[in-house]
């Protein structure tokens, strides 16, 4: 009679693990169609994928803070502990430890070293604390940029213990979004409210890269990963441009994108 009782228990137990896996599965895309996967009520600002597990997602929000599924989008979960900002603006995700992630809130920056499970403030030097934009160095992960609203570019060399304002030549102080040159990371680009800027010494001071660009409200840049002096950029009012970055560079318009516009 006993051994019937737990040989009973046993099956229940492995009837509810299979159930349980059943209803976390991973969430299957339709070729060519849009599913909805959440997380629900909010804006989605950003996303990142852990580098190493692209089932785990991590979702940035407006008013929800940070969002983690671990089976590609089937469920999520909030992630807030520590995180006393709710504007989540960006993610970074780094490289090399990707349990170890980046948050650039309404409130400054975050950072979790157990995959969002806790959240702690790094926002020593950060003097302006709406960050729009975060970028992590690809072979020195301890180094990151910070873009900012009022404040300009912000750099860490120790994780994001300390931050430092990394500002020459940079004449604009409102930067949204920043893209780092992954075959020569001391090239880093930012777009700001007075157009694209580059620098090629790891932000030590910037130039303006702005010839044909004549919508200068940067909200986002994209590095081509094969041949990385093609650098586009996402306006406000102007559309999509591309530059190839040389001594005598020259910005225009993506033919798809001229064909469409009126």
């Amino acid at each position: 009679m006993l051994h019937t009782t737990a040989l009973r228990n046993l099956l229940l137990i492995i009837l509810l693990t299979l159930l349980s896996t059943s209803l976390a599965k991973i969430v299957s895309a339709e070729p060519n169609v849009w599913t909805s996967i959440g997380p629900e009520g909010g804006t989605i600002f950003t996303l990142a994928i852990d580098p190493a597990t692209p089932t785990t997602l991590y979702a940035g929000t407006f008013g929800g803070g940070v969002f983690k599924s671990t089976n590609g989008g089937g469920n999520w979960s909030p992630n807030n502990r520590g995180l006393t900002s709710s504007t989540v603006n960006s993610l970074a995700i780094d490289p090399a430890t990707p349990t170890t992630l980046y948050a650039g809130t309404g409130g400054g920056v975050f950072k979790s070293t157990n995959g969002g499970g806790n959240w702690t403030a790094g926002n020593n030097g950060l003097t302006s604390t709406y960050v729009n934009s975060l970028v992590i160095h690809p072979a020195t992960p301890a180094t990151l940029y910070a873009g900012t609203s009022g404040g300009s570019v912000f750099k860490s060399v120790n994780g994001g213990g300390n931050w430092a304002a990394v500002n020459t030549g940079l004449t604009n102080t409102s930067v949204a979004t920043l893209a780092i040159d992954p075959a020569t990371p001391a090239t880093v680009y930012a777009g700001t409210g007075g157009g694209v800027f580059k620098s090629t010494n790891g932000a030590g001071d910037w130039s303006a890269v702005n010839t044909g660009l004549t919508s200068i409200f940067v909200k986002s840049l994209a590095i081509d990963p094969a041949t990385p002096t093609t650098l586009y950029a996402g306006t406000s009012s102007g559309g999509v441009f591309v530059v190839t970055i040389s001594n005598n560079y020259t910005i225009h318009l993506p033919l798809v994108l001229k064909d469409l516009m009126p």
